[in-house]
């Protein structure tokens, strides 16, 4: 546990200081009275006062870690965290978009408006003691981060906190924002934020998260956007073994619908990526479900072909409703369009991630990640052919836009 503390120290200090000494720049620059000089210095006190901060950078990450909550039940995490905002001088309005665990925090008056972003929900079933490269559940079958949306925050927290102890210092104009990004998991909340205006007067949003590189990227990032959508159908249940044909199966109805989708994907393109549970069906064997539910992810590369699957699923769910003389509705739970992520915000955390540099990785820290490579049997290199052995020790190139990609993960920051 204590190498993994100390590893913990020395990554989201770096991180920390990143976020500072880029959203530091933009309420510098907007006061053109400053010099080169002056915002050389502003972020060396900057990088001096994240160094400062570091152990509350760590036991953060390490309570959020110890909540491991579900999207949209981030009760404790929500409450510790504005919690630390609140005693830090930030006003924070609770229960944004009308939901219960989203919340707002702003601190400051007038342009520019920085905004620092973050997740904090976690994954089914990923429960794991921390520190150790063998599967070993805190709780068995309970939720756990194994996303590592317990480290997001922390980051950007302190950033923030950092970044108002200097614009109180300097008497620096300018607003910053924080917001969570509840229930990432389910793309639940980030395109209703913005929709209910919480971004309308942002000058520049600042969102990170964990990855294996050090390093910013602009342009089209390579992933999926989707929809998540519900399909619930409803029947007539009857005894299973003494009157079935009194039944209109809505469980029917899910597995054809499934069996309908599966049979439809051999004609889409290889970017689509579609999956789907059975979240009811039915209670017992004896009763034929009246009701039954089907949740899908459906994910593609553009607008175009995310809505073109989203009205095929729609479609084949009307069939298979049909052919078992049942009702189907359905109900759109979240969306996350295609990441398109932009450039000089990237270029200036890059130039900063250069002047920070990296962590200086012990053997330990090294041997507890190839590990953890060699449980999840990680591939021996990355799509650009680099070895993958341990902990990388230099800084990743700045990326742009990708000129292919078969598609894959999404995320509703964009």
């Amino acid at each position: 546990m204590k190498n993994n503390k100390t590893m913990t120290i020395q990554l989201m200090k770096k991180i920390v200081v990143f976020i500072c000494l880029l959203a530091m720049s933009l309420p510098v620059v907007a006061q053109k009275k400053y010099s080169e000089k002056d915002l050389a210095a502003m972020k060396q006190s900057l990088m001096q006062a994240v160094a400062g901060k570091s152990k509350e950078v760590q036991v953060m990450v390490d309570q959020i870690f110890s909540y491991a909550e579900l999207g949209f039940q981030e009760v404790e995490t929500s409450k510790y965290i504005t919690s630390v905002l609140t005693k830090n001088g930030f006003s924070v309005e609770q229960g944004i978009s009308n939901v219960p665990t989203a919340w707002m925090a702003k601190w400051g008056s007038g342009s520019p408006v920085i905004a620092l972003g973050s997740d904090v929900d976690c994954i089914p079933k990923a429960s794991q003691k921390p520190g150790v490269a063998y599967k070993a559940p805190i709780v068995e079958g309970a939720p756990g981060h194994g996303e590592g949306h317990n480290s997001g925050q922390a980051v950007i927290i302190y950033a923030a906190i950092a970044m108002k102890e200097l614009m109180e210092r300097e008497k620096l104009p300018g607003t910053i924002v924080i917001w969570p990004g509840i229930a990432e998991e389910l793309v639940g909340t980030k395109a209703w934020y913005v929709r209910d205006g919480y971004f309308k007067n942002v000058d520049a949003c600042i969102f990170t998260h964990v990855s294996g590189d050090f390093t910013s990227s602009y342009g089209d990032n390579g992933g999926n956007g989707l929809v998540s959508v519900r399909f619930d159908f409803e029947g007539e249940a009857a005894h299973a073994a003494g009157q079935p044909w009194r039944a209109k199966s809505a469980l029917d109805a899910v597995e054809l619908m499934n069996v309908g989708w599966n049979f439809k994907r051999e004609h889409l393109k290889p970017t689509n990526r579609s999956h789907y549970v059975i979240v009811d069906g039915g209670d017992q064997p004896n009763v034929v479900p009246s009701k039954a539910s089907v949740w899908y992810y459906f994910r593609e590369r553009t607008y175009e072909d995310i809505k073109m699957n989203y009205e095929s699923g729609i479609k084949i769910a009307e069939g298979a409703a049909m052919m078992t003389n049942t009702k189907m509705t359905h109900q759109m739970l979240g969306t996350a369009w295609p990441g398109h992520f932009n450039k000089p915000l990237a270029e200036a955390m890059y130039a900063n991630i250069k002047k920070v540099g990296m962590p200086v990785w012990d053997d330990k820290d090294i041997a507890l990640a190839r590990g953890v490579q060699k449980l999840v049997e990680a591939p021996k290199k990355d799509q650009q052919g680099n070895p993958i052995d341990g902990l990388k020790s230099t800084i990743d190139t700045l990326k742009g836009s990708v000129a292919f990609s078969w598609g894959g993960g999404s995320d509703d920051i964009a």
